[in-house]
């Protein structure tokens, strides 16, 4: 059964960022990436002529914030859900969003596994929408369940090879003490940045590392790893 593709907006200011954005929406068999926003105001107008379904927003852009696009009639008009993903910890930009109904709210630095997680939830929420003309209960309370599914940790080393995380691994070993930055890790290993993020979030949850923020340009904090103290 050929099933149809969910069309995903990009609306992030840092390049680097957006391409992992980018690159996550291009492995997925449902989701067809139709442009990359850098400001509010591109983003508006890509909404306009793209007509998506998935909206990924950014909070912190150059001509103010991704939260007043969410309560845009223009955003309704369009159909198109929203994850909103932002360094605003503020109960007041939560609150917000949620309200104006995005789908989910992410925070930086995001979390791959986490992203992906948002992205295979919206995907289920579009296709039980689309099969579901008529609802009973059951199939309300199961799309409810979808956009506040309450994530389990778990340490499955799913799509984790022996090597590499051994090459990761062995970095943290001989500097216990010293913070690193992913862009560290990927110079020092040589890996991908998508396969630098995957294997130290991995290595997060298996209590391997630790992490910290260190907070510079307003809006992007960087997510900072650390052999975990034993």
């Amino acid at each position: 059964m050929q099933h149809e593709l969910i069309d995903v907006l990009i609306v992030e200011d840092e390049s680097a960022l957006a391409q992992l954005h980018a690159e996550l929406i291009s492995k997925h068999p449902r989701l067809r990436l139709v442009g990359i926003a850098s400001s509010l105001a591109d983003a508006q107008v890509q909404l306009e002529s793209k007509q998506p379904q998935l909206m990924l927003l950014d909070n912190y852009l150059p001509d103010g914030k991704g939260i007043t696009l969410i309560s845009n009639p223009m955003l309704t008009r369009a159909n198109c859900s929203v994850i909103f993903i932002t360094a605003a910890s503020d109960m007041d930009t939560c609150s917000q969003a949620i309200r104006n109904g995005a789908f989910d709210y992410i925070l930086k630095p995001v979390s791959w596994k986490r992203l992906s997680q948002s992205l295979e939830r919206f995907v289920q929420f579009a296709e039980q929408q689309r099969v579901w003309k008529i609802v009973d209960q059951q199939n309300v309370d199961s799309l409810y369940q979808l956009q506040a599914k309450n994530y389990r940790q778990d340490n499955g080393s799913k799509g984790i090879e022996e090597n590499t995380l051994a090459l990761v691994q062995s970095l943290f070993n001989q500097k216990s003490a010293h913070f690193f930055s992913v862009d560290e890790v990927v110079t020092e290993t040589g890996l991908s940045k998508t396969t630098t993020r995957r294997y130290l979030e991995h290595c997060v949850e298996a209590g391997f590392l630790s992490v910290e923020m260190l907070y510079g340009k307003i809006g992007h904090p960087r997510r900072m790893y650390k052999r975990a103290v034993l």
